[in-house]
């Protein structure tokens, strides 16, 4: 959606270009992506991928008009002349030299808050019938955006919900076999092609399940244990990288799908939660913990059968004490679990 509403603004306004930034990352740290970037002789669109390391992504206060611009929910304007040296001009792209170039900033918001800028670079400042055009088209992404968070985000934590758990899958799935097959090809060959080095991206799926849940509802009403899961949902994306899919399968099950290049990785990140977990105090409750287990996704995997397997690791965690993270590949080397028999490729819901 992103790249449509930045070509569609390049073919009415004919500017420099025009970019999409999102504002992500942890308090005190945050960082701007990239999510769609289309100069006027580029054929497609540029980003940076979802997975990016935030270190390598630029700071936010490299573009303090853009932290303004989100600050007042304004429109904001000057004219600016780049240079290679700082970061509007790297932003600018290249220009003749000693050519001026109008920096205009819009606002992009959610119904919870404004998340990023959409930036349009042009020789000339916007007039004002450009400018409301451009509110005009950003009102019906935000509606449109809106519409796509009702159909995919869990009305209550506004976590994704289970039905684009599949899709997003798939696709961490097809990532998956599309290396595999590079590898293979590399290997016939006898050759290491060295732009393959770090193209090792492994796939883990966790299952989370708040322990003794139904004694919070029973002992302090629904309305006290939906608080339970909306801050759980707080906690989680707190605890986890901004590129990790977050979501609630129903009741007290959450999913994470994250990208790591090892378990340990993966190990670590659902250790961090379980750890937060279990040292924040929710109000009225007190004390809730958490029973955690997770799997790599493999070539070839159903979304049942990963599925499976963190499940299964989840009720290990619950027969043996409860608020523990595990990994189904360890307790089979452990002799704990037997191996999953890989499920048929059936829609999981």
């Amino acid at each position: 959606m992103d790249v449509t509403l930045v070509s569609a603004l390049r073919d009415l306004l004919e500017p420099r270009s025009v970019a999409i930034y999102r504002f992500i990352g942890d308090v005190g740290a945050e960082r701007w992506l990239t999510r769609a970037h289309l100069r006027d002789d580029d054929a497609v669109a540029t980003a940076d991928p979802l997975w990016m390391e935030p270190d390598r992504l630029p700071p936010a206060d490299a573009f303090p008009q853009r932290l303004e611009c989100m600050r007042s929910r304004t429109v904001l304007q000057w004219q600016h002349q780049p240079n290679a040296e700082d970061a509007e001009g790297a932003a600018a792209g290249d220009l003749p030299k000693g050519a001026l170039d109008w920096v205009n900033l819009f606002p992009i918001a959610t119904e919870r808050e404004v998340v990023g800028v959409l930036e349009i670079h042009s020789a000339s400042r916007l007039k004002s019938k450009d400018q409301r055009m451009v509110t005009s088209v950003l009102r019906i992404y935000h509606n449109f955006q809106g519409l796509l968070d009702y159909s995919e985000r869990d009305t209550l934590t506004g976590l994704l919900n289970r039905k684009t758990f599949e899709e997003s899958f798939l696709k961490a799935l097809s990532e998956l076999s599309t290396l595999a097959q590079v590898a293979a090809a590399d290997a016939l060959v006898g050759e290491h092609d060295r732009r393959h080095e770090n193209m090792h991206p492994q796939y883990f799926l966790g299952v989370i399940d708040i322990d003794h849940f139904k004694a919070v509802n029973d002992g302090f009403g629904h309305l006290i244990g939906d608080e339970v899961l909306l801050l759980l949902s707080r906690l989680m994306r707190s605890s986890f990288r901004f590129h990790d899919l977050l979501y609630r399968f129903g009741g007290e099950e959450f999913v994470v799908l994250m990208r790591c290049d090892e378990g340990l990785d993966a190990a670590h990140a659902f250790e961090r939660l379980r750890h937060n977990t279990e040292h924040y105090a929710f109000p009225q409750v007190g004390r809730i913990t958490v029973s955690i287990g997770f799997t790599q996704v493999r070539v070839g995997d159903s979304p049942a059968a990963a599925f499976e397997r963190a499940d299964k690791a989840v009720y290990h965690a619950k027969d043996n004490g409860r608020n523990q993270v595990h990994n189904h590949a360890d307790l089979v080397s452990a002799g704990q679990m037997q191996e999953v028999t890989q499920l048929s490729d059936m829609e999981l819901f």
